[in-house]
């Protein structure tokens, strides 16, 4: 016999615990080497875990939903195959054993006594949104190891209290969906940089047919060779760290009352994925032809989405880019993400029908682009002329010349 144990991985320095979001195999299946085996949920990310080892999993030791600390085991592989599967082992409690009448304590340090029982963070954060006081959750009957509580539970018994009564704010009109610990973060991050910088937002509109003229004519053979689309991210990013160059207190940050001129631009980007908005970073990107640019922004945003980004990808940015014109939006007015002091946003293209000097008309196309900044230390004229000054880059741009 073989048996390994799987740990609850160290995402990042400052990240304690992990939450199991999703089990992607049974106790019985087979999984190969780097075979996804669960997806778990920090405060900062959300990843899948690949398998280290090729074999059959023997036991999960929790639930979906539960938080455990890292360093923790959380399964069992057998890695030698010609022994028997026990349905017996599969079912094993994680738990230590306790004296008699006494609940079964996980083994993470974020689980939580109150009395008797045990309520994991997500258990007792559903109670306080669906305002369940401790009393009532002592009366859940739980099915998960040891008798603990899980949500499954949880949404039994607040189901079963609403078809109990009448009332209007009853389950039927009211669903209670917990934040996951991404979302949490997010709301947490945005309030906090409201309330730490200043924003002022300068706007002002760009003419980007050229742009959209070149990027029309070379779509079809730019995919044909690198195997992802050529976007105007692209070209907006390129432009941005062309101006970082020359506006050294966009690029910077602060620290008490010191201000951290950065000599690097490293360019973060909002990426759109199923549980919210992630911001990776093209380090040094000013090290970087147009193409070499292209190709990082594409390698990062399939990291997004498939969950496989690391806190490297996510730290130690610069200044960002978000890109609300994907969405049909044509003005916004961002957050500025921590630490940073200033963050761009495109709005649509849109085909505009434009006045020329000699009074003429033309059909351009047209967007608005947003430069949102800290008056902190980016007085008005400085975030205005950076803003002018990216958007005369890119009306400037000779986009052939790029590849």
């Amino acid at each position: 016999m073989a048996r390994v144990e799987i740990v609850m991985p160290q995402m990042g320095e400052s990240i304690t615990t992990g939450t199991i979001t999703k089990w992607t195999k049974a106790p019985g299946e087979i999984i190969e080497v780097d075979e996804i085996l669960l997806e778990i949920s920090t405060d900062k990310v959300e990843s899948e875990i690949p398998s280290p080892y090729k074999g059959r999993v023997e036991v999960l030791h929790f639930n979906e939903g539960d938080t455990v600390d890292i360093g923790i085991v959380i399964a069992e592989i057998e890695t030698d195959l010609s022994v028997e599967f026990s349905d017996d082992k599969a079912k094993a409690e994680p738990a230590p054993k306790v004296k008699e009448k006494e609940a079964p304590v996980v083994k993470t340090q974020s689980t939580v006594k109150e009395g008797r029982k045990f309520y994991t963070p997500l258990v007792k954060s559903l109670a306080r949104e669906a305002g369940i006081s401790l009393s009532q959750l002592s009366g859940i009957a739980g099915t998960g190891a040891g008798g603990r509580v899980n949500k499954a539970d949880f949404f039994a018994y607040l189901d079963g209290r609403s078809s109990s009564t009448k009332s209007t704010s009853s389950s039927e009109r009211v669903e209670v969906v917990p934040m996951s610990n991404m979302r949490k973060t997010i709301a947490q991050n945005m309030v906090l940089s409201k309330t730490t910088s200043a924003h002022v937002n300068s706007i002002a509109e760009v003419d980007m047919t050229k742009i959209v003229k070149f990027r029309e004519s070379v779509k079809v053979g730019f995919k044909r060779q690198e195997g992802f689309n050529l976007t105007y991210t692209h070209f907006i990013m390129f432009a941005i760290v062309k101006t970082l160059r020359e506006f050294p207190t966009v690029n910077a940050s602060i620290e008490g009352d010191n201000i951290l001129l950065k000599k690097y631009i490293n360019l973060g980007f909002a990426v759109a994925t199923e549980t919210g908005l992630v911001v990776p970073n093209v380090k040094d990107a000013d090290s970087l032809n147009m193409l070499g640019l292209a190709r990082s922004v594409n390698e990062l945003a399939q990291k997004a989405r498939n969950k496989k980004l690391t806190m490297d990808d996510l730290s130690d940015g610069t200044f960002t880019f978000t890109n609300n014109g994907s969405f049909g939006t044509l003005i916004a007015t961002p957050i500025i993400l921590q630490p940073q002091v200033g963050i761009y946003c495109a709005g649509v293209i849109k085909k505009q029908l434009v006045v020329g000097d000699d009074d003429s008309f033309n059909i351009r196309s047209i967007m608005y682009g947003t430069h949102t900044y800290d008056h902190r230390l980016v007085d008005g004229a400085v975030g205005g002329t950076f803003l002018y000054k990216l958007h005369k880059n890119l009306e400037d741009m000779d986009p052939a010349a790029l590849f």
